[in-house]
């Protein structure tokens, strides 16, 4: 690909766009906020990446794809652990809550988004630091769950350490993201967050193998060498388009988007999709091996999932630079829904399930899609909000739904309700699990109701 012309910019003329706050799209543009505070430089004059395109923003968003895939491909690729801890020492001997080691680490990396955000814009030079911070904590974490002897330590290694890695890993990223991509930014965000289904479709495989073939401990300590072969050279490419220079300030905070109906009717929509979209990952292996299929056809079930997850990413991303934000969140939704209702729980052979797999994993894979929307339709109401900022609470949401979805699917999983009553999933001891996993990944589409009420 040859190179792009790049901009090249005086940078005493850059105050006028930090002032205006705004990008061509009115969207706020924290590339102009960064570029105000290099004033000390007055008069000279530099050359900027061309944005929404060109070859250094291609070779940022093939990074954060790559980094996407090697992050959250770990935690999301769980239900292949859980079904390996729950039949091997020294974890098969206490089982009860292995569910909560996956959906600590995804629930945390979400969690944490307001607070890394709110970091990020208070120390902007320390955004650049981050990655490699982020990576080392990663195989750090690695390196000492394989070392466990009990699910509480897998907990605080393989899901609390893991997850710090993973937000310092992460969140400078998506920050950058927003200083190349401005009109093409839910395309790009797609894109980005197809990362995540790719890295679910290989990580599942490697580690099925792995793990049963040399122990958790070696496949753990060959993970985390891994990842700092693969992700390390990439970090060179994920990096702010805007110069970060020693003289940048602090940018102030504003939370007044917190106090839009139309930011918190979304986030309530975003917490319960969370909720239902967790389970399938956690428990599909495991519903495969109910049925008695085998290891390789179980772990198939959570790599389809995040095949479809891949088209579903980019599909809705690119929906979102053309559909209202509730709009698309009511196709995502609904088509997951029904994937559930009618496909998992009328599931007792493995072709039935394969279908399920792809047709839940293309719908609701790309649902954080939606957030890039959300942005959009939260500043037109509160200019002055910080896109990261309120991506943080958005991720914090889904993190909401990450975290709880563990302890409630144990909890209704135990119930075994229906179980022998009814047929096929519904009668297989998950029919509770299946219908609670209909309902709030349904609702996922409330936004919708809301805007057609006037509400939003």
């Amino acid at each position: 690909m040859s190179p792009q012309p790049s901009q090249s910019i005086a940078l005493d003329d850059l105050a006028p766009a930090r002032t205006s706050g705004h990008e061509e799209a009115g969207e706020r543009s924290v590339g102009h906020q960064q570029a105000h505070n290099v004033e000390e430089s007055h008069g000279q004059e530099f050359s900027l990446p061309q944005a929404d395109g060109g070859r250094d923003a291609w070779l940022f968003l093939a990074g954060c794809f790559a980094i996407e895939a090697l992050v959250w491909g770990f935690p999301f690729s769980f239900g292949i652990f859980q079904e390996y801890y729950s039949t091997h020492a020294p974890f098969s001997a206490s089982p009860a809550g292995i569910p909560i080691i996956g959906t600590t680490a995804a629930g945390i990396m979400y969690l944490s988004g307001p607070i890394m955000f709110a970091s990020l814009q208070h120390w902007p030079t320390f955004r650049h630091r981050c990655p490699a911070f982020g990576l080392a904590i990663i195989a750090i974490s690695l390196v000492a769950s394989s070392f466990a002897t009990q699910v509480w330590h897998l907990i605080v290694t393989q899901g609390v350490l893991y997850a710090v890695g993973g937000t310092l890993l992460y969140c400078p990223a998506v920050s950058f993201l927003d200083e190349w991509f401005v009109r093409r930014k839910g395309m790009a965000w797609g894109i980005m967050l197809a990362g995540t289904g790719m890295g679910g479709v290989i990580v599942p495989f490697v580690m099925n193998w792995g793990l049963y073939k040399y122990g958790s401990p070696t496949m753990l300590r060959a993970w985390a060498i891994t990842l700092v072969l693969l992700s390390g050279p990439l970090l060179f490419f994920v990096k702010p388009r805007i110069p970060i220079t020693q003289t940048t300030q602090a940018r102030p905070f504003s939370f007044r988007f917190l106090n839009t109906s139309t930011f918190w009717i979304n986030q309530t929509a975003n917490i319960f999709q969370g909720l239902g979209f967790f389970i399938p990952n956690i428990y599909l292996p495991t519903y495969a091996r109910s049925l008695g299929l085998s290891n390789v056809s179980a772990t198939l079930t959570v790599s389809l999932v995040n095949t479809t997850s891949v088209f579903g990413a980019v599909l809705l991303g690119g929906l979102i630079d053309k559909l209202h934000v509730t709009t698309v969140a009511l196709i995502s939704s609904l088509g997951a829904a029904t994937s559930v209702f009618l496909l998992w729980g009328l599931s007792a052979s493995f072709p039935v399930l394969c279908v399920f797999s792809l047709l839940f994993g293309l719908f609701a894979g790309g649902f954080s899609c939606t957030w890039t929307g959300i942005i959009r339709e939260v500043q037109k109401r509160e200019p002055g909000s910080d896109s990261g900022l309120v991506f943080g609470f958005l991720g914090a949401g889904r993190g909401i739904g990450s975290v709880a979805a563990g302890p409630l699917s144990d909890a209704l999983l135990s119930s075994r309700l229906w179980y022998g009553q009814a047929s096929l999933g519904y009668g297989s001891g998950y029919g509770l699990l299946i219908v609670f996993t209909g309902i709030t990944t349904a609702l996922g589409g409330l936004g919708f109701v809301a805007r057609r009420i006037g509400w939003v």
